[in-house]
Parts: C-alpha cells; sequence; structure tokens
C-alpha cells in the first residue's frame, strides 16, 4: 500500500514535537527526568470509524501509517466490540464497566423536554439547550477510579453523556480537566463558535453557519469557491490536539490518564485543504455531496472523508512523537479504537470505501445497528515491552472491560456490580485469561433492537418496537456478514440467547430507553 503522506505533514509534526502554538507552553527539548511509577494511559476514540477503515485492518484506499505503526509494534484485536451501535451509549458503557442492559444511557438522547434542542443558534447562546441526558452525581467511570490512585485525568474531544450546568458534565464525572464539544450536535460542525474548557465556554474566531447550510441556488456545485462558507478559522479537531500535546506536557512527571475523543471521522465532511487535496489527486474527479438535513455539502466527498480518517491518523502520530520527546512513550499504554461502525449519511461513503469489511458496511448493517458492521471495532493495544509487538489477538472483548482492565493495570480497585472482565491477561500473552460466556447489547432506537454473542453465535432481535421478538441466529464463523439466519435449525442455542436476553435486561431508569415489549 502507498503510504505516502502530503509533503506538509514534514512541517506539522516539527511543529507539533517541538510544542508550538499548543496554549500550554513549549515542550523541553531534552526528555523528561522523572518516570512515574504508574503507567501513563492514553485512550484514543475515534467517532463512527470502520472496522476496515484502517490499513492494518485491510483498508486499501485510505493511508493510515501512524496507526497501522502502533498495531505493528503492539496487538491488533480482531474480536473487540463497541457497547453500543451509536454515540452516547457506546460511551457510558465505556466508562462504566456497565453493558446497555444495565447502563444509565442506551442510546442518544437529546433531552428534547428542555426545549428547541436541535435549534443550533439557539444552542450556541443557551447552554440549557445543549448537550445530551446526563449521567448520575457519583457514577463511578474510569476517570473517579483512576483519580483515586493519583491520576491526572482528561477528557479531550467530544462528550455526549451530560449537558452543561448538570452533574453529567465532565469536571463532575471524573475527569480534571475537559476540551471540547459538551454537545453531539455541535459536533455537527468543525468550526463551531466555541467549545468548552472545563465549566467555562470557550469562544472561537469562527462565525456561525449552521449545520445544514447549503450552497446558495446559484452556485455552481462543480466550483471550488462555492464552498468558501464550510471552511472557517480555527478547525475545532486541530485545537483538541493542540490541547492533548499540552495536557501531557504539563503532566509528563506524574500519572495522566488522556481519554483522547476525537470527533473525526463523523460527518460532516470538513477536514484541512492539504488532506483533501492529497486524496483528490489520489481518487480524481467525482461527484459532489449536495448537504441535507444537519450536513454540509462538499465538492469531493470521498477525497474529505478519506481526508479525515487520515488527519486523525496524523493526530495520532503528534502524540506519539510528543510522549517520545517527553520520554514518556516507554511508560505508556496505548489503546485506540472506534465507538461504533461506520455511518450512512453526510455525504459518507462505506460501500466506496467498504469501511465495515468484511463486515456489510450498508445502511441497515453498520452505524445504528447491532449486525457486526455497526458494533464490531478495531482495537489496538501498544506499550512497548510490556505488549509483545506484531500480535493479533481473536480474544472476544468490550467496551465494558475497559474499565476493569484500566483499573487492573493503574492498580484501582475495581468497582463491583459492573459487566466487564480485564483482558489485561491477554495484554501480558498470559493464558489464564478470563473468557466472556456471552456479550449482551440492547438499543431502544432504530425500532429496537437486541444482541447477545455466544461463542461463536449471534442472535439478533429487530423492530422490537413492532412486537417482534423473533431471534435470528447465525454462525459468525460460517458467516460473518450474517446473512444466513440458522434460527430454525438450531433451537437449543436459541433458547439460550432468548434466556440471556431476559436475563440481562433490566428495566430502563430513563423512560426514553424503556422498551415496553421486554417488560418495562
Amino acid at each position: 500500500m502507498n503510504r505516502t503522506y502530503p509533503i506538509l505533514l514534514i512541517t506539522f509534526f516539527s511543529w507539533a514535537i517541538i510544542g508550538v502554538g499548543t496554549g500550554r507552553g513549549e515542550l523541553p527539548s531534552k526528555p523528561s527526568a522523572a518516570s512515574p511509577s504508574k503507567p501513563n494511559i492514553v485512550y484514543i476514540l475515534a467517532d463512527d470509524l470502520g472496522y476496515g477503515e484502517l490499513g492494518c485492518y485491510g483498508q486499501q484506499k485510505i493511508e493510515t501509517p501512524n496507526i497501522d505503526e502502533l498495531a505493528a509494534q503492539g496487538m491488533r484485536f480482531t474480536q473487540h466490540y463497541s457497547g453500543s451501535p451509536v454515540c452516547a451509549p457506546a460511551r457510558c458503557v465505556l466508562l462504566t464497566g456497565k453493558h446497555t442492559g444495565h447502563a444509565r444511557i442506551r442510546g442518544n438522547d437529546e433531552w428534547s423536554e428542555r426545549g428547541d434542542t436541535w435549534n443550533y443558534a439557539k444552542m450556541v447562546e443557551d447552554p440549557n439547550l445543549e448537550g445530551q441526558r446526563p449521567l448520575l452525581a457519583g457514577t463511578i467511570t474510569i476517570g473517579t477510579r483512576l483519580q483515586s490512585v493519583g491520576y491526572k485525568t482528561a477528557i479531550i474531544g467530544k462528550w455526549g453523556l451530560g449537558a452543561p450546568l448538570t452533574e453529567g458534565i465532565p469536571n463532575k464525572q471524573g475527569f480534571d480537566f475537559f476540551y471540547g464539544y459538551n454537545c453531539q450536535r455541535q459536533a455537527h460542525t468543525f468550526y463551531p463558535k466555541h467549545l468548552w474548557k472545563n465549566q467555562d465556554k470557550h469562544w472561537l474566531d469562527n462565525k456561525l453557519v449552521v449545520p445544514g447550510t447549503k450552497l446558495d441556488e446559484e452556485a455552481d456545485p462543480h466550483d471550488p469557491n462555492s464552498y468558501v462558507l464550510f471552511t472557517l478559522q480555527q478547525y475545532s479537531p486541530e485545537l483538541m490536539l493542540n490541547e492533548a500535546v499540552g495536557f501531557i506536557q504539563e503532566n509528563k512527571d506524574r500519572p495522566f490518564f488522556l481519554y483522547f475523543a476525537s470527533p473525526i471521522p463523523h460527518v460532516p465532511l470538513q477536514a484541512p485543504k492539504r488532506w483533501v487535496n492529497y486524496y483528490q489527486k489520489k481518487f480524481g474527479p467525482e461527484d459532489p455531496y449536495l448537504g441535507n438535513r444537519g450536513y454540509f455539502p462538499h465538492r469531493t466527498p470521498r477525497a474529505a472523508y478519506a481526508a479525515m480518517v487520515s488527519y486523525l491518523d496524523e493526530s495520532v502520530g503528534v502524540l506519539v512523537a510528543t510522549l517520545k520527546r517527553l520520554g514518556l512513550f516507554e511508560n505508556t499504554l496505548i489503546l485506540f479504537s472506534s465507538d461504533n461502525g461506520p455511518t450512512f449519511n453526510g455525504g459518507s461513503d462505506s460501500a466506496f470505501f467498504d469501511s465495515a469489511a468484511p463486515f456489510k458496511s450498508e445502511r441497515g448493517w453498520a452505524k445504528g445497528y447491532v449486525h457486526e458492521g455497526g458494533i464490531r471495532v478495531p482495537m489496538i493495544a501498544h506499550w512497548p515491552e510490556k505488549i509483545a509487538g506484531g500480535q493479533t489477538s481473536d480474544h472476544i472483548s468490550a467496551f465494558w472491560d475497559v474499565l476493569p482492565t484500566l483499573c487492573e493495570i493503574a492498580g484501582a480497585e475495581t468497582p463491583h456490580g459492573i459487566d466487564g472482565i480485564s483482558f489485561s491477561a491477554t495484554l501480558w500473552g498470559n493464558a489464564e485469561q478470563r473468557e466472556h460466556s456471552f456479550l449482551y447489547w440492547e438499543f431502544p432506537s432504530y425500532n429496537g433492537q437486541q444482541a447477545v454473542r455466544l461463542g461463536e453465535w449471534k442472535g439478533i432481535r429487530k423492530d422490537i418496537f413492532d412486537g417482534n421478538l423473533e431471534l435470528e441466529l447465525f454462525n459468525l464463523k460460517d458467516d460473518p456478514r450474517e446473512q444466513s439466519n440458522v434460527a430454525s435449525a438450531n433451537p437449543a442455542i436459541v433458547a439460550q440467547i432468548e434466556t440471556i436476553m431476559r436475563r440481562e435486561h433490566s428495566p430502563a431508569s430513563l423512560e426514553k430507553f424503556k422498551m415496553p415489549q421486554l417488560g418495562d
């Protein structure tokens, strides 16, 4: 695969390594003399990145050499699952260690009883309209557990688990520092009017361009000048990367946990021009995307999407370079994953990129659905001299395993009542790894869904809100794309999965997530 980066990337890496413009002071020219006794932890979460969108997972069109290098020097998981097929519940499961049958947040909830929460302009001015349904005060998260054993903690990127002015904000859920989008809806532009720094709005030098704004009626969709409105002054992923570099710099002499929750490649299609130019040359002419409700148009949508993924990869490279420059790389565990499968809207073209490969990438099979394309995600673990390089693991794991894994590695107490199992033994190559007897998901959106992974078997219920409780059964070993329903030939497996579904579903505490057909 061609892994040539745009020439300008060299300049960017030089800028990042010396720390110019981070807003937190320059990085030292020599590695830090201090080495914390506990490992640093950097958890990088992409947004809507498909299982097949990295070179190390088979991608042929988009170039991701920095992430591929982490995989080559670390461990690549082939059977790792998100907590949910959409943003907020996946992140709740990740932070709390509880699957969606037990978690508080089980779907995206824009908390619409507050008012016109989808009015972007009003949201910008009124924090009472911003953000999602909050986690409760006192929730045990990865952040609170690591704080308890001396870690400095940060989330930089997209939050989505508690609106401003609530108990669900990051600073009240275990994070010492927060910079980024509180609200998922605000992240529908990467040139926003503001981001949040802790509990304060950080106003940016961007004018208000409401997501969903279309081209002028008289504009030529093939003319690059028709799109100038959608590239403004301050690009939020770049600002977030700067803050991440600064956080590492400020905490180089003590153990830290950085949760870098990038908002890309979730649409809108907005990426640095140098990267878009690179893929325009690589892909050649293409039809413009003219936008739809909530998303901006783009003259070359495929080039823009690939550019976003490569900019994310570039950002990973900057974080790695920063750790190396500070002498922290050898004592840092880096984990990389994605919150769910690839999307189907906003100008993305999952079929062109085969984004969920080897699973189906089309609408109905990826984001929003409990098929493999919606919940099977890439996961890479890297820690020099601790995790042997070049490994591939088929250990079956999920987001709810991350909390107990990090607790064990950091020396923190693992909370009771969670669903996760630490996969640290897999990281160390230990044959004594505990295994899940099953994995469970429920999703009270897209007409109601449940799923269970039971060894090589996968059971799915769809259209629950239509009263459908019939189980579809797939053998993932023989049928990874879930095309042949073999439920009628395997009644004992069906009965076992139905028992798990009944047992693992606890009544939702929030009305938005109740499923009356399951007894709520």
